[in-house]
């Protein structure tokens, strides 16, 4: 087994409860990682045969741009569809962080985590 990284995605999206968010928007921070066999991959060489980060930064665009009330709704749909696309991915936590969020406060970051197996789901 191994894991893929892709740290710190930056994007700018428009989720959020409150109108201002849908029409303004807000920069976010998108982490996932997946584990995965890379052990074939890391003797072949050969695209094929691991978890292409391409596809995934891509599946990550696609779910961020699509708004959402909820950041846990926007985790969760880039979790899903990691599964679905990627067959050989076991596990997958995705981070989705709102920065400086419209909040009384000094606050930096909002944050949502969800992980979870594949097994979990019934995608086996």
């Amino acid at each position: 087994m191994g894991k893929i990284y892709l740290k710190n995605i930056r994007l700018y999206a428009f989720h959020g409860c409150m109108d201002e968010e849908e029409k303004i928007g807000s920069d976010y921070v998108v982490n996932v990682i997946v584990d995965s066999d890379l052990n074939q991959s890391s003797i072949s060489d050969d695209l094929k045969e691991t978890v292409d980060y391409v596809s995934l930064h891509a599946i990550v665009k696609e779910e961020m741009f699509t708004r959402s009330m909820l950041l846990e709704n926007v985790a969760n749909r880039i979790l899903k569809k990691i599964f679905l696309k990627h067959k050989s991915v076991s596990h997958v936590k995705v981070n989705v962080a709102k920065i400086n969020p419209p909040i009384s406060g000094n606050v930096e970051e909002v944050a949502v985590e969800i992980e979870l197996n594949r097994s979990s789901l019934g995608f086996d």
